[in-house]
């Protein structure tokens, strides 16, 4: 088969979730409530931490990145997804398609790189108190975030590209609710050998690059909580790594297992279910576990609040 960037399929058909037309509605109200309470909760932790002052330092600058990217990756899926449960058939134009499979790469590669991001913050933090200003100075900040997004855009431009030297021929029906690299490779009637490396050539770069950096950062602190003395020091310094580590549990869990795993044993029920997981709960979840679990958080929620509360009962 001819291979190239020109593809005779000029737009494709979204499966979506199911055919029942009995769970359209119900499915539409449930994913319409999760993209809400997301937007909702990302884009009310960016406003806190603006607004907060005391919230203005680096982990809740990088808090503020990873915030921004979960509400950006669910963006580019669920609403394209909630499209289709209204209009029965979801179509979507071949290079539109390909924008989604992009801006879909970039910003969950970012939000693993940010979660390692975090973890080192953590351990500066934790391991050189002393220095850490020094080292998560503003521009320094500003320049590992920076490097956090062209990992991403660099890794998905790569997948991108693969995926448009292939010719999709005949078949247009993804057989899932957004443009994915499995389902489409399954569609493509050219040897798919080079993409399938990519995929887990990358995969394995990222998962590597990300695991070495968050179990190092941990197994350190780890090493420096042991040698403090009294028992809630140690309490108090892991305390503050909580809502990080219930973070990354979800991302990387989600993650291993839905791209790294062979093409052969792919199941098609079995990956929209732990896309879904992956698209919508682990970005509605992780503002949820980062205001709940997280003191500085809270006490600046309620500070905001109060003063908004009594400044709407002063007369004057």
């Amino acid at each position: 088969m001819a291979t190239g960037n020109h593809s005779p399929v000029t737009e494709f058909i979204l499966a979506g979730l199911t055919e029942r037309p009995d769970l359209q509605l119900p499915l539409f109200l449930l994913f319409l409530g999760i993209f809400v309470v997301t937007a909702a909760g990302n884009l009310g932790l960016i406003t806190l931490i603006g607004l907060s002052a005391p919230l203005h330092t680096p982990m809740y600058f990088f808090l503020t990145n990873l915030s921004f990217i979960d509400f950006c990756y669910s963006s580019v899926t669920t609403p394209k997804m909630l499209v289709g449960f209204v209009a029965g058939t979801n179509s979507i134009s071949y290079p539109a398609c390909m924008a989604q499979l992009y801006f879909f790469i970039v910003f969950v590669i970012s939000d693993g790189f940010m979660l390692t991001l975090m973890a080192y913050d953590r351990y500066v933090a934790i391991c050189h108190p002393l220095l850490y200003s020094t080292i998560m100075s503003p521009r320094a900040c500003s320049v590992l975030v920076a490097g956090v997004y062209t990992t991403g855009s660099l890794c998905a431009a790569v997948h991108t590209a693969c995926m448009l030297r292939l010719s999709f021929c005949r078949k247009n029906i993804i057989n899932h609710y957004f443009c994915d690299i499995r389902p489409l490779l399954a569609l493509s009637c050219s040897r798919t050998d080079i993409n399938e490396l990519v995929v887990f050539a990358s995969g394995g770069f990222n998962t590597v690059t990300t695991s070495v950096g968050i179990l190092s950062s941990y197994a350190r602190i780890l090493a420096c909580v042991l040698r403090i003395g009294s028992g809630r020091g140690r309490v108090k310094a892991l305390g503050t790594c909580s809502s990080h580590i219930a973070a990354i549990v979800l991302f990387f869990g989600a993650g291993a297992f839905m791209y790294l795993k062979p093409f052969s044993g792919d199941s098609t029920g079995e990956g929209r279910v732990c896309s879904l997981f992956y698209t919508t709960a682990v970005p509605m979840l992780n503002p949820l576990i980062y205001s709940l679990r997280n003191q500085n958080v809270r006490d600046a929620l309620r500070k905001i609040l109060r003063r908004n509360i009594f400044s709407g009962l002063d007369p004057y």
